[in-house]
């Protein structure tokens, strides 16, 4: 059985701090969390912080977790409210349909593999020259690129992107015969972050996007795939999670 769960995270507290400023940090939070995880078993999870004084952390687990020690360590355990919440994820599976149309969100990791970087860093020509690797992956560092490696693949997670709702533009404003439409959808965040694995010195660095709008089913079964094993690299990292809403009244 799945589980989303929501969790509240005060940012001003030391533990906190160091989670929220460090992915792999608050991965290794994310993973005590769950005690019974088996071989294959995947765990995704995102960081919204809509309100930076509220941000808020949503997990998919394929087991009922336990956030005690988040609320104690980076939360407010002595606070009135729910500090937590955890949900079955099998309703929502259930309503998955074909031409049904839900809000989204997905964090990722737009990235391309070339075999000809336009500029290599020390590292990887390092591993280049001892591994003779033939490729790299590269990530897409441009809000149009990103956008483009997200509309360029919807169709291989189960959904399409539907026209925006809009009024019709101006005299003298369409766009050009031919011209990409991007749908209902648009980038509401872009980051870049750098930190360190245990035992390296290597700097990791993550280049990710945030995503929303609202997309329509082609295949149930894809979308189920896309929605348990997540979209795109570094997973472990915070990227990958899609979450589905119900379109606002009036958005249908």
């Amino acid at each position: 059985m799945t589980y989303l769960s929501r969790v509240r995270v005060n940012p001003l507290r030391a533990a906190s701090r160091t989670l929220l400023a460090n992915p792999r940090a608050l991965h290794g939070a994310v993973l005590a969390g769950v005690p019974d995880t088996a071989p294959g078993d995947r765990i995704l999870w995102r960081l919204d912080a809509d309100h930076p004084r509220r941000p808020v952390l949503l997990v998919l687990t394929p087991s009922k977790p336990d956030w005690t020690h988040l609320v104690e360590q980076a939360g407010w355990p002595d606070a009135e409210g729910e500090h937590y919440a955890v949900r079955d994820y099998r309703p929502l599976l259930d309503r998955l349909a074909v031409g049904r149309e839900f809000a989204f969100r997905l964090k990722a990791s737009p990235v391309q593999n070339t075999s000809k970087p336009d500029k290599p860093g020390a590292h990887q020509t390092k591993t280049a020259a001892e591994l003779h690797h033939r490729s790299y992956r590269m990530p897409h560092r441009t809000a149009g690129q990103q956008l483009g490696w997200f509309l360029d693949r919807t169709s291989r997670w189960g959904f399409t992107i539907p026209a925006a709702h809009t009024d019709e533009p101006a005299p003298g404003l369409e766009p050009p015969v031919g011209a990409p439409q991007a749908g209902d959808v648009r980038i509401t965040d872009r980051s870049r972050a750098t930190f360190t694995k245990p035992g390296t010195r290597t700097p990791v660095t993550l280049t990710t996007a945030t995503f929303e709008g609202r997309l329509r089913i082609a295949d149930p079964g894809l979308l189920k795939a896309a929605l348990l094993g997540g979209i795109g690299p570094s997973k472990a990292y915070g990227c990958g999670l899609l979450t589905l809403a119900p379109l606002p009244a009036g958005a249908r």
